[in-house]
């Protein structure tokens, strides 16, 4: 089965075209007619600068790696035509020591979506047709409202950032940086059950957006916090959503003595760490890095309203419209999450 199919393909620093590709479906494997996707910060840096920290473009690649769609052929009894499905844009390798021991993110030969980290290229969901692993398919009823379904994967994320922490019930909680990844970080620790969950960005719009989605306080990043200092620090978790240096070193001084800090935004290092407070206090510090079993649980906490995103919904754009929408989400000042529609 041979289908034509229209893709969102990046070139290089403001280089994006949609162009008409084919696709053969042979058997193997789902094969999903995309319905929407997000665009996320990977896709603007590619976007804006032809590249993601180190990892430059090599080839024109399929942008996008948040993505839905519905089931138009399948491999196996477990997927029905027609079925709406979210697709998990990890494809593990299963053989590797990080495979066998259940750390899939950090496998050796991961082939995540529109991601320039492998060689070649790894094409993305950003395209009206496309073959994945049955295994990649979540699905959800037909009757759910598919711009909250489209945003299982960043959830993930930040799913797998509280289980990093060890969990958030009970606790106090401060989100450093809250664009659209920090605004879910902050729902989800709501609804794990954080005792109070405070903010800090330089953004009093993206502040209200983590207001809406539960945040108990909010202050902006130029705030002294010199109440959540005193006494070695006042919060049990934090997470730095940010990527800035200054915004970790903040987070060292107001999480309390053994308590934990998991760094979920990718910055630059620290010249001058503070790594003697970091030892007296004797803080746990953790990175976090995609996800694992956690898409899945994504799936089903929006399929079941346990989050709603919403909040974060900028507007949407036909896939046509690619530049026009990868602008737009670039613009800080009114775009959280902008969506394209296939």
């Amino acid at each position: 089965m041979t289908l034509s199919t229209h893709s969102c393909v990046v070139k290089g620093k403001h280089e994006v075209e949609v162009i008409s590709q084919r696709v053969t479906y042979q058997g193997e494997g789902t094969l999903v007619k995309i319905s929407r996707g997000v665009i996320c910060g990977s896709d603007l840096h590619y976007y804006q600068h032809g590249k993601v920290g180190n990892y430059a473009i090599q080839m024109p690649m399929i942008l996008g790696h948040e993505v839905i769609g519905t089931v138009e052929k399948t491999n196996i009894s477990v997927l029905k035509l027609g079925q709406k499905v979210a697709i998990n844009p990890s494809k593990a390798c299963g053989e590797c020591q990080y495979c066998l021991a259940d750390d899939t993110n950090q496998c050796l030969a991961m082939r995540f979506f529109g991601s320039a980290m492998m060689c070649p290229d790894v094409d993305g969901g950003g395209t009206q047709y496309k073959i994945v692993d049955s295994a990649q398919c979540v699905p959800f009823e037909s009757s759910l409202d598919d711009r909250i379904m489209v945003f299982a994967e960043p959830l993930a994320v930040c799913l797998h950032a509280l289980n990093q922490a060890g969990g958030v019930a009970d606790k106090r909680v401060f989100v450093s940086g809250v664009g659209p990844i920090g605004c879910l970080l902050v729902a989800a620790a709501k609804a794990s059950g954080a005792k109070e969950i405070i903010c800090s960005d330089i953004s009093a719009r993206a502040l209200a957006l983590a207001e809406n989605l539960g945040a108990s306080v909010t202050l902006l990043a130029d705030d002294e916090m010199m109440f959540y200092r005193a006494q070695k620090g006042f919060f049990d978790v934090s997470f730095e959503a940010s990527g800035h240096p200054s915004a970790l070193t903040r987070c060292i001084d107001v999480t309390r003595a053994k308590g934990c800090i998991v760094q979920v935004g990718m910055g630059g290092d620290i010249p001058q760490f503070p790594m003697m407070t970091v030892i007296a206090k004797a803080l746990r510090i953790v990175g976090t890095f995609r996800f694992t079993h956690e898409f899945t649980t994504a799936v089903e906490w929006l399929a079941s309203g346990t989050i709603n995103p919403l909040a974060l919904f900028s507007g949407e754009y036909s896939y046509r419209e690619v530049d026009e929408a990868l602008q737009f989400a670039g613009d800080k000042q009114r775009a959280s999450k902008v969506q394209l529609v296939f």
